[in-house]
């Protein structure tokens, strides 16, 4: 069969990050189906952005979809690009390919952390090919793919898993520890992290107000000074971790699911949420230890502090005053974050997938506690 002079490729996308990657590469998407997929045929690529609906089990309906959009744009094809972390079973997905119904899906959290425009056009790429292969009866296997190319698939830590009947869709699953690290660093970044800071005004301030005194104070300065760099690194540590965890348990960030199936599924989303708040809790780590460091050397005379200390000091003596009154300015910061709304909490620390997610679930256990009360 010869191939269509013209393909018509819509591109549906999420708000957020897969709207600025998709926007950045949409333009360079036209030529790279030519040179990837098929160079006879001529394609015309529009791209969308909105909010993906969900159904009732919280996923995208791929097939309602397909049906509206192609219908009436006139697409012969339609990918969806989602920030909605997707599973088959228990395995994490990157894509799923539906060829009967002429539509895909891209999972953006499971193209990781780095290069992920350059993997969001790769597996464009795939699922296209794949889509037109069997739909449209384009020779998607075109003579431009090299080896490296094919290489490259190979390695990737991703296996093909064909649906349980003919109609179903296919989905490319990560596989492996490398994958479910993928995964794991494109749910942190999908979080955000570096918003936390500014969101948690109590914390920040009781931090930098513990910071400060120690700068002033003699005791900090000798006990400082008495400290090895090995001791400090490990309160840093200790220090974070302490913040991480009073974050967690505090404001209820720790998924509890009763049945064992979700309690499997949830403990992605659970190390997800301690890696982006302690993030998050470097990233204000970094911040005090800068502005304490100025201040340090704004209001410690150095001669008054080598008396102090007894014996001449140097920026590694100032360094490591710093680096003792942020620690415990963390700890103090960590007691301040009690005075946070636990809401304005659960916004810096998740994705508006995320909370979709915590919100259905919260739904559910209400609706089970009420028919459990209405059984008794």
């Amino acid at each position: 069969m010869n191939a269509p002079s013209e393909v018509a490729v819509g591109v549906l996308v999420d708000g957020g990050l897969p709207e600025q990657v998709i926007t950045t590469i949409a333009d360079d998407l036209p030529e790279l189906f030519a040179t990837r997929v098929n160079g006879q045929t001529r394609w015309r690529v529009e791209h969308e952005a909105g909010e993906l609906p969900l159904d009732e089990d919280g996923d995208i309906p791929m097939r309602t979809l397909s049906r509206r959009h192609r219908q009436d744009r006139g697409w012969d094809l339609l990918v969806l690009v989602t920030d909605l972390p997707r599973r088959a079973g228990t395995d994490p997905v990157v894509a799923g390919v539906d060829v009967e119904h002429g539509v895909a899906m891209i999972s953006l959290p499971a193209l990781g952390a780095v290069r992920v425009r350059r993997r969001a056009k790769r597996m464009l790429v795939r699922v296209v090919r794949q889509l037109v292969s069997h739909r449209l009866k384009i020779d998607g296997e075109h003579r431009g793919r090299g080896t490296l190319a094919r290489l490259r698939e190979v390695l990737a830590p991703t296996r093909r898993m064909p649906g349980e009947r003919p109609s179903s869709a296919t989905h490319l699953a990560l596989v492996g520890l490398r994958g479910r690290l993928r995964l794991l660093a494109g749910m942190v970044r999908d979080n955000r992290p570096w918003r936390l800071v500014p969101h948690l005004a109590g914390a920040t301030a009781a931090a930098a107000g513990t910071a400060a005194y120690g700068i002033i104070t003699s005791s900090f300065w000798k006990l400082a000074d008495a400290l090895s760099p090995l001791r400090l690194t490990a309160i840093t540590v200790v220090t974070v971790v302490v913040m991480t965890v009073w974050l967690t348990l505090y404001n209820h960030l720790w998924d509890r699911p009763s049945d064992a199936a979700e309690r499997r599924k949830a403990l992605l989303y659970n190390v997800s949420t301690a890696t982006t708040l302690a993030i998050g809790v470097v990233c204000m780590y970094v911040i005090l230890y800068v502005l304490a460091l100025l201040a340090a050397a704004v209001l410690i005379d150095s001669g008054y502090f080598a008396q102090a200390l007894g014996h001449p000091v140097g920026v590694g003596s100032y360094l490591n005053l710093v680096w003792l009154c942020s620690s415990v300015g963390i700890v103090a910061g960590a007691l301040g974050s009690s005075l946070e709304d636990e809401e304005t909490v659960r916004n810096a620390t998740y994705g508006r997938r995320e909370q979709e997610r915590q919100e259905r679930n919260r739904r559910r256990r209400e609706e089970q506690a009420s028919r459990d009360e209405q059984a008794r």
